[in-house]
């Protein structure tokens, strides 16, 4: 899903079949989490988890506990020409709770990972499991334990898929 930061809006570009998506459609609101915490990353991607969370302060929806920042949203506009829809979103309110530094290489191959393991279904599987070894050795040399972690997960997750 990819998100266009704007200073009054946010465009947000999730595929049309996401929980996302439906979500924002239905209730024409939305909360973007900042967060540098991979492992919510992966939970929420593959596992459906349910991350610990508060209501948002203006709008319906939630926070994730562990966010650096968030911004709630309103659906102004939308449209769906492909196989993602396009949704213009008016920021609300914004809260900040510590700075965002970014991530450390590993949390970056750990991302990318769980991006991997979202579309399964239409890559080469030989293309996935070659990037897959080489995303361990990077997080293996440079992730640290939530790092290592996070990318377990996502391993395994592949792993079931390869297996269905």
């Amino acid at each position: 899903m990819g998100l266009l930061w704007e200073d009054e809006y946010v465009t947000v570009r999730p595929y049309r079949n996401t929980r996302t998506c439906l979500n924002l459609l239905s209730t024409g609101y939305g909360v973007a989490n900042i967060t540098d915490n991979v492992l919510a990353y992966v939970q929420s991607a593959l596992y459906e988890a349910v991350l610990p969370y508060f209501p948002a302060r203006v709008v319906e929806g939630v926070v994730f506990v562990h966010t650096c920042s968030w911004r709630e949203l309103e659906v102004v506009s939308r449209s769906c020409p492909d196989d993602r829809a396009e949704l213009q979103c008016r920021i609300v309110h914004t809260e900040h709770r510590k700075d965002f530094l970014g991530f450390c290489r590993a949390g970056n191959v750990v991302i990318e990972a769980a991006i991997l393991a979202t579309r399964l279904t239409f890559l080469d599987r030989k293309i996935v499991d070659g990037k897959m070894i080489e995303f361990a050795e990077i997080v293996e040399k440079t992730g640290g334990a939530i790092e290592k972690q996070a990318l377990q997960l996502v391993q395994e997750y592949i792993g079931k898929a390869g297996n269905e």
